[in-house]
């Protein structure tokens, strides 16, 4: 078993670059022989899946995500990480954490939730869908015997959070509904410690056990990759109608959440398509949910483009403005006044960023100091 120290030494652990957001640093060599893994990934708890119904000849049916994988006995489903045995359906990365590290909120990103305060940000191996232009491949697209990790047990996740200052626990960098077990565990006893939690997603998830989970989070953020049901499709191996219907429970819920859409050359960066997904939001949504067109740089399986123009990014949020949303972003654009968050009413500056510092914050709890005009969000 190896120990936290040895893999901060080994460089596993999720230390996020500055132009892509949320994501990891690539590793060195991303191939690992029998030899490196010989003596790892020993003593991980197998815990059984709460979200699956049993079928005839020991098949089972996963009822956590829209692909609602039929698995036989001693396979997987799609993603990897949930393992039928017997006809019994277990996860397989119950505390099983391959990337760890303390990072701003701003990072997630999360613009109104808890500016300025600190994440303690985890992940295992997996995922549901595949992007190719996964930032995070080397630990989405791989299953958990590939990847080097530590068993970090909920509850000393939960410790470990409180003790070094985070005010919240976040589940990022893969996709959280494949470890749905070890998220609503960790989060319970996290909320008992009296930290909150918040899941970064593609939404990618059925509807019971996302609002079963949401009564243990504070706020969720979802990666909308795009407006087509072709670019899932094609370039995400999925399809838009279920995370649209994942936004919408979010808001039936009445758990805060925001919008992250990666803007693509070429692929998702249409003015229709631009337009068409804010007039959904604002439909559906609401003004004031904040959206994020965040910048694309080149990675995983799409190298062929170049990073996104930030007239484009300038577009979009242009666009937003104009059908009616309160609350549009420039992602990955340090410095940018499209960081900044505008009071919808006076216009002034409420809260300045550059990257993931907040250099001046003008709320007064939760409104405008200026004009009183109440700001959505989750501010203390």
């Amino acid at each position: 078993m190896i120990t936290r120290r040895s893999l901060l030494k080994a460089g596993v652990l999720g230390t996020c670059s500055l132009c892509l957001g949320d994501t990891l640093e690539a590793w060195a060599e991303d191939v690992y022989t029998p030899e490196a893994l010989k003596g790892m990934n020993q003593g991980f708890p197998v815990k059984e899946a709460m979200h699956y119904k049993k079928l005839e000849d020991l098949r089972v049916e996963c009822e956590l995500c829209p692909r609602k994988c039929t698995i036989a006995d001693m396979e997987r489903g799609y993603c990897g990480v949930r393992e039928n045995r017997g006809g019994t359906y277990y996860t397989l990365v119950h505390s099983r954490v391959c990337a760890l590290n303390v990072d701003p909120i701003e990072k997630k990103p999360l613009f109104h939730y808890l500016p300025g305060t600190k994440a303690y940000s985890l992940a295992t191996a997996g995922c549901n869908v595949e992007c190719k232009f996964c930032q995070n491949w080397q630990i989405s697209q791989y299953r958990p015997e590939q990847i080097e990790s530590i068993k970090l047990t909920p509850e000393d996740a939960a410790k470990d959070a409180s003790m070094n200052g985070s005010k919240t626990i976040a589940f990022t960098y893969s996709e959280p509904v494949v470890f749905y077990e070890y998220m609503y565990d960790t989060a319970r006893l996290g909320n008992e410690r009296g930290l909150k939690s918040v899941m970064i997603s593609n939404g990618y998830i059925q509807e019971k056990p996302l609002t079963e989970l949401c009564r243990h989070l504070s706020a969720v953020k979802i990666d909308l990759k795009g407006f087509t049901e072709k670019f899932y499709q094609e370039t995400c191996t999925g399809e838009l109608k279920p995370v649209l219907n994942t936004l919408v429970t979010l808001k039936k819920i009445g758990i805060w959440f925001e919008i992250v859409m990666l803007v693509i050359p070429t692929l998702n960066d249409s003015e229709k398509e631009l337009k068409d997904m804010c007039v959904w939001v604002k439909e559906n949504l609401g003004a004031d949910v904040p959206v994020h067109f965040t910048r694309f740089h080149p990675t995983y399986k799409i190298k062929n483009l170049p990073p996104t123009p930030v007239k484009t990014l300038e577009m979009a949020r242009k666009i937003a403005i104009d059908t009616g949303l309160h609350f549009p972003y420039v992602g990955n654009v340090p410095g940018h006044e499209g960081e900044n968050t505008y009071c919808p009413h006076c216009r002034n500056i409420l809260i300045k960023r550059a990257g993931f510092s907040i250099l001046e914050n003008h709320l007064k709890e939760n409104k405008c100091k200026n004009c009183d005009q109440f700001i959505p969000g989750v501010w203390t």
